[in-house]
């Protein structure tokens, strides 16, 4: 009986079994993959408790809710209140996502819909070298360059738009809005790559149908493209958030490092990330201030963790959404 054939009882033949021998190395691949799994869970797991057991101190001290609520951060007093270092990680984090997004998408829809082909690859690479930039550059560029270049048109903008909360008044050199900027250069290469892989995978026959009844390009993209991609996108955008709320050397050198809450994005501020980097060297012969900063840890990485939950929640459902109505079944 050849190779390959069916006995009539419908079993294999036996040229096609395999000795017990032959099948260990797919099952050790099996469990050293499962092993790996479950040993980034463990690790995670220990991370979270270890900044648990670390920051209880100020915990039992100051109470989780003077710690996340109050306003006043100051280590000489002992007086630890994280609300301006969440504050300032929130505000250019929010400022980098209504900066970064947009752009970050629109690159995606000019390389993959309407850049001839000579100039995408090109184009591509030089949006992902992006990411290669060490943040101490960006930082460095941002409190060189931007800081005084931008100052008369952050005023300008403070001047126009006093009316709109959050934006009038006196402009500072370091600030919310410049710490914001520089994240949002930072994220949109992780953003761009994500929506331009959304993207292109929108079924062509979609486009076609757009365009056979009368469609322009612009329409084409707002009725067929954005549609498909928009929970890849929102997923993209969750990602790069998530990176703008842990960045620390490129915020620390352009917001101020001031441990109160500005009346406005032009006034100086502080993140979580920055304070740990900043005074995490003098707090090692002060418990309180050390476990104070431990629980800035721990907030940055409930919040991180959270982010990046919203992010997979946003792709999962997207997936769900692109199936046909027989596979969602």
């Amino acid at each position: 009986m050849e190779a390959g054939t069916i006995t009539p009882a419908g079993e294999r033949s036996s040229a096609l079994h395999r000795s017990p021998a032959a099948r260990l190395p797919d099952r050790a691949l099996k469990w050293g993959l499962t092993a790996l799994s479950l040993g980034v869970i463990v690790l995670i797991a220990y991370f979270f408790i270890r900044l648990i057991v670390e920051s209880e101190p100020v915990f039992q001290q100051v109470g989780v809710v003077n710690y996340l609520f109050s306003a006043d951060w100051v280590p000489s007093k002992e007086l630890y209140g994280a609300l301006p270092l969440l504050a300032g990680t929130l505000i250019t984090s929010a400022i980098a996502l209504l900066l970064g997004i947009p752009v970050a998408v629109a690159t995606a829809l000019f390389i993959t819909e309407l850049a001839p082909r000579r100039i995408r690859g090109p184009l591509t690479v030089v949006v992902d070298l992006l990411a290669a930039v060490p943040s101490v550059v960006y930082g460095l560029w941002g409190f060189f360059f931007l800081i005084p270049k931008l100052k008369p048109a952050e005023q300008w903008l403070a001047d126009t738009f006093s009316f709109v909360p959050f934006v009038g008044g006196t402009v500072t050199g370091p600030n919310y809005f410049v710490a914001g900027l520089i994240l949002a250069i930072m994220i949109l290469p992780i953003a761009s790559a994500i929506s331009r892989e959304v993207i292109s995978t929108v079924p062509p026959e979609h486009k076609e149908a757009a365009l056979a009844l009368g469609a322009t390009r612009w329409e084409t993209i707002r009725m067929a493209v954005l549609p498909y991609a928009r929970g890849g996108i929102a997923g993209g955008a969750m990602l790069g958030l998530g990176r703008a709320i842990g960045e620390t050397i490129a915020v620390t050198l352009v917001i101020g490092n001031a441990p109160v809450i500005g009346d406005s994005i032009f006034q100086q501020g502080y993140t979580l990330a920055a304070v740990i980097a900043n005074e995490f060297g003098e707090a090692a012969s002060n418990e309180l201030h050390r476990a104070a900063l431990i629980g800035a840890g721990l907030v940055l990485f409930v919040l991180t963790l959270g982010v990046n939950g919203v992010a997979r929640a946003f792709v999962v459902r997207a997936e769900r959404g692109r199936r046909p109505a027989g596979m969602a079944a």
